[in-house]
């Protein structure tokens, strides 16, 4: 029996490259039911997309989202930075898929601020004082972003990564992410917002803070490439979901990747994958927001 939740939360699932646990994605999204799906980020990772490497249980995980969407989960896919092409995509919806930098919510009333985060990669080691804009200054820090990275490219530079800059020390790594949460938690509370949920940093975490008079609850839905975790949202609560094979290999045989195609479930046919593959990494190529999707739901 499929667990039924409100909200869940991905970020960081890096497909198309090595570390991504895609099989284990495969499991954890056939084993729940939700009303709502947001990918926050690095959910395909376009910096290193290759034809030569994006294997069947990588493709599946689309498939899956997308059969999602098409009964009525609403799946919101906010932008990270291996996935930033897309931004010049954003607000682009297509019935249930929405594409967006950023998501506001506002739950048992109480506000809500998603982002992935690599904004403030550069603008915490560089410029504290820029990345103090606030909420406000968001979408300005993307075009930034992408305007270093645009100057890059012009002179023969590869697009660089500014956490991967910070991250190669193990001390500095250290800094980077305790300056990120503290960042985003202050950025939060000057905003007035309840809660803010990032990714990016591959950290798992759900934590209260009090900023002067204000609390701030910060959360952070990991990964899939080491943790392997979640949010989930239901009757008003947040957990964290970390992923726990035996689950899967003890409970129900059904859930598991790799059962036989011919049930309700069963995946697309390989032409079919093929062709959404083509729409969604053609997208910056062909600079038209009114894409058709291919992918249509079997009852």
């Amino acid at each position: 029996m499929k667990r039924e939740l409100d909200i869940v939360i991905l970020s960081d699932v890096h497909l198309g490259t090595y570390g991504c646990h895609a099989k284990e994605l495969l499991n954890y999204l056939k084993s729940i039911k939700t009303g709502t799906l947001i990918l926050n980020g690095d959910f395909i990772d376009m910096w290193q997309f290759s034809k030569r490497y994006f294997p069947k249980e990588h493709l599946e995980v689309i498939q899956r989202i997308l059969k999602m969407a098409a009964k009525g989960v609403k799946v919101y896919y906010i932008t990270g930075n291996h996935d930033d092409a897309l931004r010049r995509f954003s607000d682009f919806s297509s019935g249930n898929i929405h594409l967006r930098d950023k998501l506001l919510l506002k739950l048992k009333d109480k506000t809500y601020w998603i982002f992935h985060g690599d904004v403030f990669d550069v603008f915490i080691r560089y410029s504290p004082f820029i990345a103090r804009l606030g909420g406000k200054g968001y979408d300005l820090l993307i075009l930034i972003n992408r305007w270093i990275n645009k100057i890059r490219m012009s002179l023969g530079m590869s697009w660089m990564s500014f956490a991967q800059k910070v991250k190669y020390r193990v001390k500095e790594a250290v800094k980077f992410v305790s300056d990120f949460e503290e960042t985003a938690i202050q950025l939060a509370a000057e905003d007035d917002y309840d809660y803010v949920i990032c990714g990016h940093i591959h950290r798992p975490t759900i934590r209260k803070v009090n900023v002067d008079d204000k609390e701030v609850n910060y959360l952070n839905s990991g990964d899939w490439v080491e943790s392997l975790t979640a949010l989930e949202y239901k009757w008003g609560k947040w957990s964290l979901y970390e992923y726990d094979e035996s689950e899967f290999e003890l409970t129900n045989p059904k859930l598991q990747v790799g059962e036989l195609a011919e049930d309700d479930d069963e995946i697309m046919a390989e032409q079919q994958i093929t062709e959404i593959m083509a729409q969604i990494t053609g997208m910056g190529a062909r600079g038209d927001k009114k894409i058709k999707w291919s992918f249509s739901p079997k009852d």
